[in-house]
């Protein structure tokens, strides 16, 4: 498959995703949305007037935003330093939370249009009763007309519970409501095929049909004061929504008219097609892309290509190694001999267990644990691939 569509044959695809897209993700960066004097009041503006407008295209509408931190700090007038402690970053977050949310509030209040605010850690999805809890709040907010905004609560995110990067909060968002698109705004205006201060040659790409290893590589071309995510996150993110049959787009959120150009079919930014040939369900999603592996299993040959080729599920027989402490249940990925990445799935048993049946045959895990409650280690329905095939997906 071509990785790069052309002008026009890219311009074709946006126009039919925009017109069918229904629901959409926004979200924002603070490359964007900060200038040396905080929170910039103009650009938070352009962000109402626009979603405001995407809204009332007969959307449904979704704001992830960054920008607490950089609030607070213009708040307490407190100067960003070399390897600033987390307490600190949660304590500016704290303070400028309200502040962000206060601006977004009187900015869509020009327009009449209720805006609501949802912070979230990485435990609030992780854990799959409140994953669904949070889902439903975000569809009942569309049912009464109003557009939410999403933030990762960094004033009380301590490493273990922190979400990469907003660019990745945002992909999750996205799939988990069913999105059709996922919009990047950033302070670049596309991907380039090699960085354009220094290639002559270089020139944006306009839309991307597949994301591999190749388009992977051109993130490190773009010069950007991009924060935490970086365009790599970005790129990440893109990949993860296409997974789900979500397409995305990123481009300069500066531009004060950068959605209804986009909507009108200006080429702008850079856009990446959903790939519909591996779309994945909600829940198989949730396994792969917000659960945190707690350990590996190494598999031997031909689990990797029963797994990969037929969409199988994993037996004891074909694991040649357990790698970390883990229960029933657990988030696990496995990998092949050489360390590549396969698939992520839940173990049907402990990591303990599994030492223990490795390398046999479904007919003797009674005989050696005593029961046997799975003839499989992980099941195909709680299993997902990554890269190659996805039959059984």
């Amino acid at each position: 498959m071509t990785l790069q569509l052309s002008l026009e044959e890219g311009l074709f695809q946006r126009q039919t995703l925009y017109a069918e897209a229904r629901r959409v993700v926004v979200k924002v960066g603070s490359a964007v949305l900060t200038d040396d004097q905080g929170v910039s009041a103009n650009i938070i503006a352009q962000l109402a007037a626009q979603l405001t407008f995407l809204k009332e295209t007969g959307r449904e509408v979704i704001l992830v935003t960054s920008g607490a931190v950089a609030a607070g700090r213009r708040r307490l007038d407190k100067p960003k330093t070399v390897h600033e402690p987390l307490k600190i970053k949660q304590a500016l977050a704290a303070t400028g939370q309200g502040l962000l949310m206060q601006a977004y509030e009187q900015a869509f209040a020009r327009h009449e249009q209720p805006v609501a605010q949802i912070l979230l850690t990485h435990t609030d999805l992780s854990n799959r009763r409140r994953y669904l809890n949070v889902r439903n709040t975000i569809l009942t907010l569309f049912e009464f007309g109003v557009i939410p905004i999403i933030n990762e609560n960094d004033s009380v995110s301590a490493e273990e519970l922190r979400f990469s990067d907003n660019d990745t909060l945002a992909a999750l968002m996205t799939n988990m409501i069913g999105a059709d698109m996922l919009l990047i705004l950033t302070d670049v205006d596309s991907l380039y095929t090699g960085n354009p201060l220094e290639d002559p040659e270089a020139r944006p790409v306009y839309t991307v049909a597949r994301i591999d290893h190749k388009i992977e590589a051109m993130a490190g071309h773009s010069t950007s004061s991009l924060g935490t995510g970086g365009m790599g996150a970005k790129i990440r993110a893109a990949k993860m929504v296409a997974a789900c049959g979500g397409s995305s787009f990123i481009g300069p959120g500066k531009r004060a008219d950068i959605l209804q150009a986009l909507f009108s079919g200006e080429p702008v930014g850079t856009f990446f097609l959903p790939d519909m040939s591996r779309a994945i369900n909600q829940r198989k999603h949730w396994i792969a892309y917000v659960l945190r592996p707690e350990g590996e299993l190494v598999v031997d040959a031909g689990a990797a290509r029963a797994l990969a080729e037929k969409g199988k599920s994993l037996l004891p027989s074909g694991v040649l190694e357990v790698r970390g402490q883990f229960g029933l249940g657990a988030p696990v990925h496995c990998v092949d001999s050489e360390g590549g990445l396969i698939a992520a799935g839940l173990s049907n048993y402990a990591a303990a267990d599994i030492i223990r049946i490795q390398g046999k045959k479904t007919s003797e895990i009674a005989a050696i644990l005593g029961h046997k409650d799975h003839d499989e280690v992980i099941h195909r329905d709680n299993l997902v691939l990554f890269g190659g095939s996805s039959t059984g997906l």
